[in-house]
Formats: C-alpha cells, sequence, structure tokens
C-alpha cells in the first residue's frame, strides 16, 4: 500500500510487514459501545474505526500491513504466554514472558459515568444512562517478575490507510502528543517518553517487577487520564461497568455459562448505544473463503436479527437492551413508510454505497476489501416477518399495543401481503437470480400470522381475520412448492437442493416439531448438508449466489440444526453437535461467520451477532429440554 511520506514498517503479528496474518480467532474484541477495536495476539491493535465502528479506519493493518497498527508490549517477543478477559468484562489481559522477566498489558476501551449533565447528547437517540463512553483506548502495563524492555508504537493512518498521521508533542515534555486527519483529533497521553519517526509515535523503557506504566488515546473533547492512578482507577471503573451490567442478566447454573455470558457481552459490545442498534459485527472484508473474493462489510445493522436479537436479551434479562434494538428498528420502520431497506446503518442511515479499496492488499492477500454493502438495495421478503415478529415479542411482554406501532404493523403486514408470491434475493442475499426462496415465504406468513395475533390483541377483528386467512394461504403454498418428493423443505420452489435457512421452519412455528416433514428435513440437513457435521448454509455448486468459490459452514447454521435436533427429541444428537462448536469457540470464547471444518479456522467477519445470537438459543434450547423450567425458543 503506498500512502506518502516517509516509511516506517510495522510490527506486526507474525513479525514484519508481509508476513503471516494473525487467524482470525486469535483477535480480542474491545467495545465502548460506540467505538470497537481488534487486539492481535500480538498486542497490536490492527483495527480500529474512529470515532464510531462503521467509520473510516485508523488502525487497519488487519487489511493492510500498512494501514496503521498500535503496540504496547515487551520488545522483541510477539508471541504471548496468555490471553484472556477479566472475567464478566471486555476488559482484556495479555500476559508476557520474555528472558528478562514477566509482564501484563491490560486493553480497555473506557467507560465512564454520563458525560452530558448540562448538555444533551447530539447523537443519543435512546433514553440516557447512569454511564457513557469515555473514547479512550487504555492500555496499562505492569512488569510482575523480574525486568522487561517494553516497546510503545503508535501509528494511526487515517482514513482506511489513505492518509499518515503527523505527530507534534504538547506541553512541556515528551508525554502527550497530537495529531490531526480525516475530521479527528487524536491524542496519545503517557507516563513514558515518547518521540516521532515519520509518522510512528515510538518509547521504550524499562520496568522492573512492581512498576508500572499507561498509554491513552483519546479522540473526543474529553480528559483522558492524566496519571498512573487516575488511569487506574478508570480502568477499575470500567470493569466494574461491565461486571455490574452482566449482573442483571439471567443465566443458568450449568456448565456452558460462560458461552452465554461472553455471547451476551459480544452482543452488548456490538450494540451501537446512542441508537441501540446491533452491527453485525465490527469489521470489513475478513474472507469467508481464505484469499478470496467474498468479503464484506458488515458494520451495519439487519432488520433479520431483530427477532433473534429480541428473544436473546429477553430470555437473558436484559429487557434494556432489547427495547433499545426495538426502537431503533421501530424509528426505521416509522420513517420507511412501509419501503422497509433489509439493512441499515447503526445511525439509521438508508443509503450504504459498496465501493472497494483497491489501495489495500486485504487480510492474508484476500481481495477486493470492501466498505459499504449494497445488498441494501435487495429484496428480501424476510424483513416483513422479522419486524413483525419482533413486534410480536415486544407486545407480547406488555399485552399493550400502542397507535405508533399499530400503523407500522398495518403497513409492514400489507407489505408483506402485497409481495409474497414475487421472488426474491432470499436471506443469506445472494447476487444471482432471485427465487421464490422457502424461508422468504415463510417469514411472510409469519408477518401474517403474528400480524393476525397482534390484531386480535388489538381489537381488529376484521384485519385478523383476513391476515390469518392470508397466513394460511402463504402456508398452504409453501407445503404446495417447496417439498420434495422424500416430504423435505428445499431451498426454493422448484429446487431439489437443500438450504440451511429452512431450519428456522420449527423454530418460527410455521409447524410443530413433531411434524413428519420437519423431522425428515432437519435430517437431511445433518445428514446432507454437512461437513464432519457443520452445517453448511447451502452447497455453493447448487446455488446461483453470484460466485465460484465455496466457502465454510456457517456457524449460525450449526447452531440453528443443535436447536432443531433439540425440538424433534434428538437431544442426545444436539448435545454432542453442542459440545462441538463449543470446542471451535476462539481462545477468547468469540465466533466468527464461518469455520473451515476440516481445519477449525475461522473465516469471515469477527465477532458474528448473528453467530453469538443462534448460540444463545441453542444453548438454551438445550437447557430447556434438560430443564423444563427454562424458557423456549422464539416461536
Amino acid at each position: 500500500m503506498e500512502t506518502g511520506g516517509e516509511a516506517v514498517r510495522p510490527m506486526v503479528a507474525g513479525g514484519r510487514a508481509g508476513e503471516p496474518f494473525a487467524p482470525i480467532a486469535d483477535y480480542g474484541f474491545l467495545s465502548d459501545c460506540e467505538t470497537t477495536a481488534l487486539v492481535a495476539p500480538s498486542g497490536n491493535v490492527e483495527w480500529m474505526c474512529l470515532p464510531r465502528m462503521d467509520s473510516p479506519s485508523v488502525f487497519g493493518s488487519i487489511l493492510d500491513r500498512d494501514a496503521g497498527y498500535f503496540r504496547v508490549g515487551p520488545a522483541g517477543v510477539e508471541v504471548p504466554a496468555a490471553q484472556r478477559y477479566i472475567p464478566g468484562t471486555m476488559v482484556m489481559e495479555t500476559t508476557w514472558w520474555t528472558h528478562g522477566g514477566w509482564l501484563v498489558v491490560t486493553d480497555a476501551l473506557l467507560m465512564g459515568p454520563w458525560h452530558h449533565e448540562t448538555e444533551r447528547s447530539r447523537t443519543h437517540r435512546r433514553a440516557p444512562t447512569d454511564y457513557d463512553a469515555d473514547h479512550v483506548l487504555l492500555r496499562m502495563v505492569r512488569c510482575v517478575n523480574g525486568q522487561v524492555q517494553v516497546r510503545l508504537d503508535c501509528m494511526p493512518v487515517f482514513d482506511y490507510g489513505r492518509q499518515p498521521a503527523q505527530w507534534m508533542h504538547t506541553g512541556a515534555g515528551y508525554h502527550e502528543s497530537v495529531c490531526h486527519g480525516n475530521g479527528l483529533n487524536l491524542r496519545l497521553t503517557t507516563d513514558m517518553n515518547v518521540g516521532f519517526e515519520g509518522s510512528l509515535a515510538t518509547g521504550r523503557t524499562l520496568l522492573k517487577q512492581g512498576e508500572s506504566r499507561f498509554v491513552a488515546l483519546s479522540w473526543s473533547e474529553h480528559e483522558p487520564p492524566q496519571t498512573y492512578a487516575d488511569a487506574h482507577e478508570r480502568l477499575i471503573w470500567t470493569v466494574h461497568h461491565w461486571q455490574h451490567w452482566l449482573e442483571r442478566g439471567r443465566f443458568p447454573d450449568h456448565p456452558w455459562r460462560s458461552h452465554l455470558q461472553r455471547s451476551a457481552l459480544t452482543l452488548k459490545g456490538l450494540t451501537f448505544a446512542p441508537t441501540g442498534a446491533v452491527a453485525a459485527a465490527p469489521t470489513t472484508s475478513l474472507p469467508e473463503t481464505p484469499q478470496g473474493e467474498r468479503n464484506w462489510d458488515y458494520r451495519y445493522t439487519w432488520i433479520r436479527d431483530s427477532t433473534m436479537a429480541l428473544w436473546a436479551f429477553y430470555t437473558l434479562g436484559f429487557d434494556w437492551e432489547a427495547n433499545d434494538f426495538f426502537y431503533f428498528i421501530t424509528d426505521v420502520a416509522e420513517a420507511a413508510d412501509g419501503r422497509l431497506q433489509i439493512m441499515y446503518g447503526v445511525d439509521g442511515r438508508e443509503e450504504l454505497p459498496e465501493s472497494t479499496l483497491d489501495h489495500l492488499g486485504g487480510y492474508d492477500g484476500a481481495r477486493p476489501v470492501r466498505i459499504g454493502n449494497d445488498a441494501y438495495t435487495q429484496a428480501q421478503h424476510d424483513v416483513w416477518g422479522a419486524i413483525i415478529g419482533s413486534i410480536y415479542l415486544f407486545v407480547r411482554r406488555r399485552d399493550r399495543l400502542d397507535d405508533r406501532l399499530w400503523k407500522i404493523i398495518v403497513k409492514q403486514v400489507e407489505e408483506a401481503l402485497a409481495n409474497w408470491r414475487n421472488p426474491d434475493c432470499g436471506m443469506w442475499e445472494v447476487r444471482g437470480d432471485p427465487q421464490h426462496f422457502t424461508s422468504s415465504k415463510v417469514f411472510c406468513w409469519v408477518a401474517a400470522d403474528r400480524g393476525a395475533r397482534l390484531a386480535r390483541i388489538r381489537g381488529n377483528h376484521e384485519l385478523a381475520q383476513r391476515w390469518q386467512e392470508a397466513a394460511d394461504e402463504i402456508h398452504a403454498d409453501v407445503l404446495t412448492n417447496a417439498l420434495d418428493e422424500r416430504g423435505v423443505f428445499t431451498a426454493h420452489y422448484g429446487a431439489k437442493a437443500l438450504d440451511a435457512s429452512v431450519l428456522l421452519i420449527p423454530l418460527l412455528g410455521f409447524l410443530p416439531a413433531d411434524d413428519k416433514r420437519v423431522r425428515e428435513t432437519v435430517l437431511a440437513i445433518a445428514d446432507e448438508l454437512t461437513e464432519d457435521d457443520l452445517v453448511l448454509r447451502y452447497r455453493a455448486h447448487e446455488t446461483d449466489d453470484g460466485f465460484s468459490s465455496e466457502e465454510g459452514t456457517f456457524t449460525i447454521c450449526s447452531f440453528w440444526l443443535v436447536s432443531s435436533l433439540v425440538m424433534i427429541g434428538e437431544l442426545e444428537r444436539a448435545k454432542r453437535l453442542c459440545e462441538k462448536l463449543l470446542s471451535y469457540a476462539s481462545p477468547l470464547q468469540l465466533y466468527a461467520e464461518e469455520i473451515d471444518p476440516h481445519t477449525g479456522r475461522h473465516l469471515g467477519n469477527f465477532p458474528q451477532a448473528f453467530t453469538h445470537l443462534a448460540l444463545i438459543n441453542a444453548v438454551m434450547q438445550v437447557i430447556q429440554a434438560e430443564r423444563p423450567e427454562e424458557p423456549g425458543a422464539f416461536a
């Protein structure tokens, strides 16, 4: 990548520029619910977009070794002894062994008390809370034994690696520096001495046992920590914030509880607090095929995810987060006036034009690197069922339905009924020809069926009857056209190919789990659409998705299979598959979108909200089957 200015070769995971990238699963994920960061095992921040998660990157070396990085760690050692989250938090600890001693680096995006006491926030649309993002990335360094040479290297490259930083000192000494670019002001504050080598801010110090240092990178008008004591106090505040947040949840006393808790924390970290939107992932263009072309920008929110997100948050006791996402969905639905898109920006914006960043080499050579996502223009008929299903979950917990929601319901159900007979691009957003996808018809049925239930709650029996009749018509159409000669649901009308999206049929209540067609479909997918027990969303050579390359198994689909196996009474098989899937979790219990079944390598954007949503549902389904008093599925 050409950036201009003086060249400084970064020290990144795996060695110097041009050497192998860290495996996707080995990254740690940090969040303050406005900004996110990915930290490589080397201690290198390789992905961070500012000021929010869908802004241009400042550190982007996960997509090109010259696109910016930020490392704090021992000099000359790249492989840590261990990494973990402080339990119950989004705060990471990396422990290093060197020939001279042991070092612990603690990383966090700081949280603090609510900032806007004398003026209103320009970005928050949800009700204010007691806490807020501090807009500071804090890195604390502590020598716990012997002595260790510590090195700080911070090289931002603004605007996806196109604009190198120009640092300058502020104040009288060497402890505070600033740089400007792409409308951002970055401030580096530390008790180390810092100098500049081109666009690199760098420092080095020898720490002996018991000695500590801090480094803070900030980008707002709020003051960063100025001393180690201040930094430590704010780190403790952040640790306690996350632990107190997690204490609000309901988690069963079960060996898999830690996976539920990490999934809940990850979903919270992917939530954009000002609006309540849940981003699909914090990254773009991490490849679904090694060195392939299936590289997409997932830093947006999909309407499709809403029903599962609400169910997951409500089931685990996080009603505030569920409600905030619900209010975001109703905001965009109201603004759409019936013309609901499949996805939106986390701020609610509608246009997400797709382009390629040809100056970036891509993760491990996977090109193109894309920003934006043209799928926002696609016709996908699952959106109406997703939003009506979400409203139904919300209303069912309150047993009341106000005028604002009712207007949205009427528009969205009528849109579903006006369009359900038409082909669409399906929930997998295929870029081939539109088809009559089975899952899209099922979601249109959800819109009509849940709409009829809501109409009865509203007391509008005329609409309830008309919508129920429409639901019955869609139901009959699917049963007539979407089954093969074996009685197995196929990908779309007239097809022979299987598609994992039909696993949603029992989960959404389209047919009861004891229906023979459901059982045959679930078992057919388990036997015919899997690689080493893990589920493909479809076989690429049987589906016109616009690409010729293969892809890995879709982890969300594998968790759907766990849930479906439980529902058809195959509990032991479901437990074995769930245990296998949980064993594929990253060292920090995170999941990308896909898993290579032969190597266990994680593929695609990371961490992936949809995967963690499906994990929560699957694990809770297994626990419910073992303990019937636990809550059930989201149908």
